[in-house]
């Protein structure tokens, strides 16, 4: 537990230290603090003991520590609020009707990363939250068939597919035992089911089982690929401009994490204890200790997914986290 005066001045030297990337000294507090140097120094000295702050070798201020920017988060941060010019962009974009959500997400994740110099990310998460609805059938010729899956989100794929020698009454029953067996499945889990549910069945009634199975098989698999996460990463190059990150291989290494699907599908995990806005700071996170991510997942009726801000642990955490609330709200509006 600090003090109301260790909490102020532990504000004060958060807020100072992400805006100027200086270590804060007490002559500069005094003032502000009506407080004289030496009280000052004693403040800082005992919450450098507590693990807030840290004193750099090169210097005799005092950085915050990555349990400082944590304790500033969840106890002392005040949200910034937007200025006009930053909303009128930004509702610039989300008033437009004739943009898909994807582009909307888009180019405001481009103004974001132009307001804030950091990286952005846009995860469009679509197969496991799209669930079967209906799998139709449509004969073009005796050999060959229009598959249609709808999902629960209302999305509709078509697949054309062959099946010579197989008699519509046989891919009828198929359809049928599919659509009484795997609606409501994930679009993504549908082929476990297929292979370990539905193909049993299908050979103790249908003759051309084996046939009807690879070409269903075949269809979702296609349909899956097309629906797997899509990601946007956003202002990538804005990294360079933060003294945190001169080390070229540090760099390199962060890049090459941002082009890695299975770290993107890391960030855009929603954990249960997650809040509208989550912040992963320093070693929090799986990116890099030098790095905050801040997150929130945003949900409409035909689409859902997760977006992302990637900075420095120096980051405007009050700014960040309004914007992101901003544009929660705009797309869930």
């Amino acid at each position: 537990m600090i003090s109301k005066r260790q909490e102020e001045l532990l504000k004060l030297i958060v807020e100072d230290y992400i805006k100027n990337a200086r270590p804060v000294g007490s002559n500069a507090l005094c003032d502000i603090m009506n407080c004289s140097s030496a009280t000052i120094r004693a403040e800082m000295n005992y919450l450098e003991e507590v693990g807030l702050l840290e004193k750099t070798h090169t210097s005799s201020g005092r950085i915050p520590s990555e349990k400082g920017y944590r304790y500033y988060v969840d106890n002392l941060m005040e949200l910034k609020e937007l200025n006009g010019e930053e909303i009128y962009k930004l509702q610039m974009i989300f008033d437009n009707q004739q943009l898909e959500l994807s582009d909307v997400l888009s180019k405001s994740l481009q103004i974001i990363s132009d307001m804030t110099s950091y990286t952005s990310i846009v995860l469009d998460s679509k197969s496991h939250e799209n669930k079967l609805k209906e799998i139709e059938t449509i004969p073009l010729t005796d050999s060959e068939l229009i598959v249609l899956i709808v999902t629960d989100k209302g999305h509709v794929e078509h697949k054309s597919i062959n099946l010579e020698g197989v008699s519509l009454d046989e891919i009828k029953k198929t359809v049928k035992l599919i659509n009484d067996l795997i609606v409501g499945t994930p679009i993504d889990e549908v082929n476990s089911k297929l292979e370990f549910e539905i193909k049993p069945v299908i050979a103790k009634y249908v003759e051309q089982h084996e046939k009807l199975y690879n070409a269903f098989y075949d269809v979702f698999s296609d349909i899956t690929a097309n629906k797997r996460n899509s990601y946007n990463v956003v202002g990538k190059n804005n990294i360079f401009h933060h003294q945190e990150f001169n080390d070229i291989q540090k760099v390199q290494n962060i890049f090459e994490k941002l082009d890695d699907k299975d770290m993107l599908e890391d960030i855009s995990k929603v954990e249960s204890d997650d809040k509208d806005i989550s912040i992963y700071i320093g070693h929090e996170n799986k990116l890099d200790d030098d790095v905050t991510i801040i997150k929130t997942s945003y949900k409409t009726d035909k689409d859902n997914g997760t977006i992302a801000i990637v900075g420095p642990k120096r980051m405007e955490y009050d700014k960040v986290v309004n914007l992101l609330e901003y544009i929660k709200k705009q797309i869930e509006r």
